[in-house]
């Protein structure tokens, strides 16, 4: 009997739930002993010129061993933009060079004997700064007024279309347009683990790295890249990582310091950042802004759509550049219009960079067509979930192209509004708010929907998305697969066995998993974009498939019998010739003479697109505007579920993250670009018990893309419920007069926007 599709308990549990995991600063190798410790001497200014460095200071204190400057760097490269089609201007110097463009860039590099005496000497370098007007709002931004990089003439990293490119009459004929521009905010990723990074260079002047990461592979490629050194040079290993988010994908400048300081000094080189320093140098998320139009017919039908994205990129365009093209690919989502365009615009401001974050413009997308979709709906009069369900796509078994370029693979969008409306029970929902409303209870009602869809597994170079395995098998029975892949809290180590066994018949518990280590597995495309199962588990699953075709050859040898007279017995893991009792030769017994090992890649015709539908429901005070999540119900569709624990722990996470962002979660700057939530005291990070247990929903529609039929769900449970939730807190005010609150819905907005209506009301 197959284990596939059961609910398999994580054997990775028992190690962190006993002795922990072994995360970066935990490393305990004999390399590493007598490594020094690097510091940051970051900028407190947001815009500003540097006028000069005074080491003496710090060079004086007990510990300190160097103090570098970009001066000393100069062996490094500058990073240029992340695409060729941004401004190349835009580059960013190993260490801020001649100006700081945020609070938290980095000026100069402090190394001590011990980690205690950092944060002491960083205080006493003594950076002489010339104040620059700061530039934080992104209209602002656009003016041009103030210049991040005056040799690039301009503050827009990239264009993708321009206004000149908008229909004029894309709105012809509808009888009702709305239009709304909307923010989707500033957030930190806030993993657990922060960043680190460990490093020593061999007497063969190979560097080894320590950096937790999403794909040890990618990470080598860009610390190859900014060190200037040869691919064989250079083994990353990743270690346990507590959380990536999108934001631990290859390298940062920091960790390519830390390597570097190693090589200076002949030495083993320590990196670990304090909290403060993650919620200000690690890359944040999402900030757009963004400008949605929907025009239609009082009957509900949306016949035009319209997106315009402006991107906060921060200081400097890294992947924040890229996130709008992604964006704009999933601009229509789960809807049939007519007609739909979209144009955006990525500037830099004098803020932290913006990177990868759950979804990477994905969630944008959704959010900003479920709010359209409702502000449709408010305007005409007609329940949310009506104006939905008369305009999703039909279903669909044969992939559907957008004119945005997405080839949606299947889907049954109206079948997951449907479940998730009845497992709801919406209409008693609605008549519970009715009584409310009737009744002048101060504590409001709202009930948001959402329906999505994703593209998942993509972003392949060759244009076909792949991964690669090995799967061996030793003399004593037991297994390890090698993959390409990189957990960090998935459950792949349980994913993977579960494959394997499943075509070997060796029991999980003898089935190791290796990653993250580029001399081991020099190919991968690590884990984002919620690739790995699609792709990594279906190469595990044919490497184990191909073992037992190579394995079957030699069984035929061994029994000096037919290859094709050979069963292959999954339960005893072993070759027995048919029709002739007691003639057998194990796998295990195979591996006594000769390597018994398979190697493949799996290559995948196309991204695939999960979808569903999330229900909010929400009680707000409107005398106070306090929020509480009361419930969430959510479908959400990844085709085929391996094990429905791990899917199920992955999208209770990506709830809390979404609806997090919701209600809860931004980072603020001040006018002059200084961080005001900068610690977890300020910056409104979730618990538990700000959450209620999720309600989910099962509904399975394959993909033909893999032989597992699965899609990713990594990402999923984040993209539904932003929206679901924002539109709960919106609807709950709805007869109030209230049309719109930004994200995140805070008392202090979600009062203010009672305020205002009531005024406008009276």
């Amino acid at each position: 009997m197959s284990i596939l599709g059961t609910r398999v308990l994580r054997t990775e549990d028992p190690r962190f739930l006993t002795i922990g995991g072994n995360y970066t600063e935990d490393l305990v190798d004999e390399r590493l002993t007598g490594a020094v410790h690097v510091f940051f001497v970051r900028s407190p200014v947001a815009h500003a010129r540097i006028v000069g460095i005074d080491p003496s200071g710090a060079l004086a204190a007990p510990g300190v061993v160097a103090v570098y400057t970009a001066a000393d760097l100069a062996d490094l490269p500058d990073v240029p933009p992340i695409l060729p089609t941004m401004n190349q201007a835009m580059k960013r110097p190993p260490l801020a060079r001649d100006v700081v463009r945020y609070v938290g860039d980095p000026v100069a590099i402090v190394v001590t004997e011990e980690a205690y005496q950092g944060e002491d000497a960083v205080e006493l370098v003594d950076v002489d700064y010339d104040a620059l007007a700061a530039v934080v709002d992104i209209d602002e931004s656009l003016a041009g007024e103030t210049l991040l990089f005056p040799e690039a003439g301009t503050n827009v990293a990239i264009e993708y279309g321009s206004e000149a490119d908008l229909d004029s009459k894309l709105f012809d004929g509808c009888e009702v347009v709305v239009k709304h521009r909307i923010v989707n905010q500033r957030i930190a990723p806030a993993p657990m683990e922060s960043r680190g990074a460990a490093a020593v260079w061999g007497d063969d002047g190979r560097l080894t790295a320590w950096i937790p990461n999403q794909g040890a592979q990618g990470t080598k490629g860009a610390m190859v890249g900014m060190l200037g050194i040869g691919a064989a040079d250079v083994r990353v290993i990743t270690p346990d990582v507590g959380g990536g988010f999108g934001a631990k994908f290859g390298a940062d400048l920091e960790h390519v310091a830390t390597a570097w300081v190693a090589r200076k000094l002949n030495r083993p080189a320590r990196w670990n950042e304090t909290r403060y320093e993650n919620l200000l140098g690690m890359t944040h998320a999402r900030a757009q802004i963004q400008t949605v139009t929907v025009g239609g017919t009082r009957d509900g039908r949306m016949e035009a759509y319209r997106l315009e994205i402006l991107q906060d990129c921060g200081g400097y365009p890294k992947i924040g550049g890229l996130l709008p093209s992604l964006t704009i690919l999933m601009t229509p989502g789960t809807y049939a219009f007519d007609r739909a365009e979209s144009i955006a615009k990525a500037i830099v401001t004098n803020t932290t960079p913006v990177g990868a974050y759950r979804g990477a413009g994905r969630p944008e997308a959704t959010a900003a067509v479920e709010r359209a979709v409702d502000l449709f709906a408010a305007e005409i009069g007609m329940d949310p979930a009506q104006v939905r369900r008369r305009n999703l796509l039909p279903p669909f078994t044969e992939p559907h192209q957008t004119k945005f370029g997405a080839v949606y693979d299947t889907g049954d969008y109206e079948a997951a509004l449907d479940r998730v409306l009845e497992a709801a029970d919406y209409e008693q929902l609605r008549a519970e708010q009715a009584k409310r409303r009737a009744n002048g209870d101060p504590i409001a009602l709202g009930i948001g929907l959402s329906s999505y869809v994703e593209v998942t597994g993509g972003g392949a170079e060759s244009g076909e998305p792949h991964e690669n395995a090995l799967v061996e098998v030793h003399p004593d029975g037991s297994v390890t697969i090698l993959t390409g892949t990189s957990p960090h809290g998935q459950g792949h180590e349980t994913a993977w066995a579960m494959l394997a066994s499943d075509v070997l018949g060796i029991p999980m518990d003898k089935i190791t998993l290796k990653w993250g280590d580029t001399d081991l597995i020099p190919r991968g495309g690590g884990t984002g974009g919620s690739r790995s199962l699609q792709q990594g588990g279906s190469a595990v699953q044919k490497a184990s498939r191909e073992l037992v075709d190579v394995a079957r050859t030699r069984a035929a040898e061994e029994l000096e019998a037919n290859p094709d007279d050979l069963q292959f017995d999954v339960a005893t893991s072993a070759f027995a010739v048919a029709g002739v009792p007691g003639t057998s030769v194990s796998l295990a017994q195979l591996a006594e003479h000769e390597r018994l090992f398979v190697e493949t890649d799996f290559f995948q015709p196309g991204a695939t697109f999960p979808f569903g539908a999330h229900v909010a429901v929400v009680d707000v005070d409107t005398e106070t505007g306090k929020v509480v999540l009361r419930r969430v119900i959510a479908v959400d569709d990844a085709g085929v579920i391996l094990n429905p624990l791990l899917a199920d722990g992955q999208r209770h996470g990506g709830i809390a993250q979404g609806a997090a962002q919701a209600f809860l979660e931004e980072f603020v700057y001040d006018a002059d670009g200084n961080p005001m939530t900068a610690s977890f005291a300020d910056y409104p990070f979730p618990s538990a018990t700000e959450m209620p247990s999720f309600e989910l929903v099962d509904m399975q529609t394959p993909t033909t893309y893999n032989p597992l039929g699965a899609k990713g769900i990594g990402e999923a449970g984040t993209i539904g419920s932003t929206p679901a939730v924002q539109n709960a807190v919106v609807d709950a005010l709805s007869h109030l007069g209230v049309r719109h609150i930004d994200l995140p819905t805070s008392p202090q907005r979600v009062w203010k926007a009672i305020q205002a209506a009531r005024s406008e009301n009276a």
